[in-house]
């Protein structure tokens, strides 16, 4: 998925990636602690991801920041698993969400790492992999 300005398949030409945001919140210490203060990592985690965020903090009562992502579904998911991964209780799951958060900061996502994410939820959740269809490699 290459950001081009002048390609006009683009991923935010296309409708269908605007369809279903997906929405989550936040409280304000994952937020800083994912975005940075004033958001000084926001800009270059939407590059690397090809999603556009928007964040409206104080949303709720209590304080949280509601994030919602549009964009290619794959990066879409790819993003919730790291934000659910980095606030997770869990030290397995904090860990692998802070090597994403480090990826998505560092370099642009690419297929591998989606594919990865989803063999990760997939074992997590104790769904199998799919069986390979008969005649195919």
């Amino acid at each position: 998925m290459e950001m081009d300005g002048v390609n006009e398949n683009a991923w935010w030409t296309l409708p269908e990636n605007f369809d279903a945001p997906l929405v989550t919140f936040i409280d304000e210490a994952q937020d800083q602690h994912i975005f940075g203060h004033e958001d000084l990592h926001l800009r270059r985690i939407e590059v690397h991801s090809n999603t556009l965020i928007q964040l409206e903090r104080w949303f709720t009562a209590s304080g949280q920041t509601r994030v919602t992502v549009v964009g290619p579904f794959r990066a879409k998911q790819w993003l919730m698993d790291m934000i659910w991964s980095v606030g997770s209780q869990e030290a397995y799951h904090q860990a692998r969400g802070e090597e994403m958060l480090q990826r998505v900061r560092n370099q642009p996502l690419t297929n591998a790492d989606f594919d990865a994410s989803f063999r990760v939820r997939s074992h997590s959740w104790g769904l199998s992999p799919p069986d390979r269809m008969k005649g195919t490699t």
